[in-house]
């Protein structure tokens, strides 16, 4: 179960074009799992900011000298980041986590990918030193727009068989995008399952790719979530389920991990006429 707390910002640093937060959040940091997330309040207890912004969990340490800590990273898109980004040591945060369904991890010794976008890397090097720890083999396929938004690429190095990095600009690796250059590591390292996330578009080629070749993917969707807790709605996509039947599906809860092959990408947006519940059709007749 999550938990709310005041955390208190234990340091703040920039990582090319990102913001590194960590926070002291005793009993989150001892509940995190690999795809966790956490939902923070933001403009402090005046602001007519309502909505908590939602963040991957990059890392934790359950222990430490002023209690567990949460790290996660961020780049500032609107008024809520960057009162984020503003933030120094000891300044206190409302935090809720860890929030959302975790990756899951193969029960024997699978060869491994895991497909990165911008700093959509950031929950997939603690799921990497989780398959570490199984055994698991470990291939990474990082991406981003420029050298400066790529995350982890050396973390990634240190904990892989083989890492291929692409750039929209050509700035760092091969110039294109992570859809390109998988299919080859997909084949060379013989790949039994897929992780991935970052943007939308991204997971849904990976998640195709996958699939073209039997593979399973699970990916972690990178809707807006507002509340973190499944009230709001804002954060629903239509995904397949179990029994076949479509549902729209809360990130927040249900997710962010997903099936890539149970996701309707098609309809991401929209509500499906076909999905349970959706609303019936009154034709145009008087």
């Amino acid at each position: 179960m999550p938990v709310q707390v005041l955390g208190e910002v234990l340091s703040m640093r920039r990582v090319g074009a990102y913001h590194a937060m960590t926070l002291v959040a005793p009993g989150i940091a001892e509940r995190t799992k690999p795809g966790h997330f956490v939902a923070l309040q933001v403009g402090g207890p005046e602001s007519s900011m309502l909505l908590r912004r939602a963040f991957a969990i990059y890392d934790v340490k359950e222990r430490g000298v002023y209690g567990g800590t949460v790290e996660f990273i961020f780049s500032v898109h609107g008024k809520g980041t960057a009162w984020l980004a503003a933030r120094r040591p000891q300044d206190k945060i409302d935090v809720v986590g860890p929030l959302g369904k975790p990756f899951r991890l193969p029960k024997g010794k699978v060869n491994a990918t895991l497909v990165g976008g911008g700093y959509g890397s950031a929950p997939l090097l603690p799921l990497a030193r989780a398959l570490r720890d199984r055994g698991c083999r470990v291939d990474f396929v990082l991406g981003a727009a420029s050298i400066d938004r790529l995350f982890g690429q050396l973390d990634a190095k240190r904990m892989s068989s083989s890492i291929a990095v692409t750039t929209d600009d050509g700035s760092m690796g091969e110039q294109g995008r992570v859809s390109d250059v998988l299919p080859q590591v997909l084949d060379r390292t013989r790949c039994d399952v897929v992780y991935a996330c970052g943007p939308m578009a991204m997971l849904r080629a990976v998640s195709e790719l996958a699939a073209e070749r039997g593979i399973p993917s699970q990916v972690a969707v990178e809707e807006s979530m507002a509340c973190g807790i499944g009230v709001c709605m804002t954060c629903v996509l239509p995904v397949i389920g179990d029994d076949g039947i479509s549902r729209m599906v809360r990130s927040c809860v249900e997710g962010p991990v997903f099936l890539g092959d149970r996701v309707r990408w098609n309809d991401v947006g929209t509500v499906p006429a076909d999905v349970l519940g959706a609303p019936m059709s009154t034709g145009g007749g008087h």
